[in-house]
Parts: C-alpha cells; structure tokens; sequence
C-alpha cells in the first residue's frame, strides 16, 4: 500500500466554480479542433501549448528555405485567418536564424511559448544561432525586451545612446 507523508490538499473551489472550468474548457477544446482544422488549410501545425493563463494555443508555423514565421492563436476565439502573437524571422546562413520581427498581444506568455518552439525548431535542424536586432522603434519597451531575451537564455547588447542593441543565442 502506498502511503504518502504529506496529506493532499483540498480542492476549495465550489462546485459552480468547477462547472464554469469545465464549461469554459469544453469551450476552448470545441475550438480548438475547429481552428485546427482552419489553420492546417494554410500552415503547418507545430503543437499546442497553454499560455500563462492557462488557455489552450495553437502553434503553427509557414516556412520556406529563406523564411519562417511562427504564429500563435489563442482557443478562447474562432480563427479567422489571423494569428494573437507571431515571430517573424529568416534564415542568415545554414547555421543562422535572425528574429526580424516579435508581434503580438503583451503579457500573455505568448512569446515565450514562441520562442521555446523557435529554439526547440532549430535545434532539430542543426542551427546554432539565433540573432536579431533591437532598433530605434524598439526603444519605448527595450528594457522589456531585454528581460525577455536573457529570460530565454540570450546574450543582450544594448547601446542606449544609438539606441540600437543586438541579441545572440548559441545552442553550442
């Protein structure tokens, strides 16, 4: 018999808090095979994933030998051919990806669901290096911008005065 030593926690939530989690989940998941079936009519689906609100996402991806962009659709809404956050980027040399561009809804966890897939992308082709540019238009959320890239294991270098900066991640 297994015993264990710490007793489980109770679940506080109210029955009608439970049924609106359900009924909420059974939402996203009726709309998630929906939007699926949308999306996969004009990309490559990449994965699923839950945002740090705990919503189901969509993960998919349009890509050639130059390009990729990455995309991400939250499950709380029909897809209507339009992405909640994606990453824009090309392909520098064979062993080279450069971040063009990072759009999309704030605070969502969106990008990091992103760029966890970008990295995990590469790592399966062999590439070693993600790079990317933060220029003058950036400037208004650089420090956000940096947190975010050394949050996923990039090296930033920020010149405030050019107000330009330059990211580097090694998978080596």
């Amino acid at each position: 018999m297994l015993q264990t030593e710490f007793p489980l926690e109770e679940d506080t939530r109210s029955k009608k808090d439970l049924k609106e989690e359900l009924d909420t989940l059974e939402i996203q998941l009726f709309r998630m095979q929906e939007n699926m079936k949308q999306i996969a009519k004009q990309s490559e689906i990449v994965s699923i994933d839950q945002s740090n609100q705990n919503n189901w996402v969509i993960i998919y991806i349009n890509k050639d030998r130059e390009t990729v962009q990455l995309m991400l659709h939250d499950c709380q809404t029909p897809f209507r051919g339009k992405w909640h956050s994606a990453i824009q980027a090309e392909y520098k040399s064979t062993n080279r990806l450069h971040i063009a561009d990072i759009k999309g809804e704030e605070n969502q966890g969106y990008g990091s669901i992103l760029m966890n897939h970008l990295k995990e992308m590469v790592r399966s082709e062999n590439v070693q290096y993600i790079t990317g540019d933060i220029v003058k238009r950036d400037f208004d959320h650089v420090d956000r911008l940096q947190y975010f890239y050394r949050k996923h294991n990039f090296e930033v270098d920020i010149d405030h005065e050019a107000q330009y900066g330059r990211i580097i991640w090694n998978d080596g």
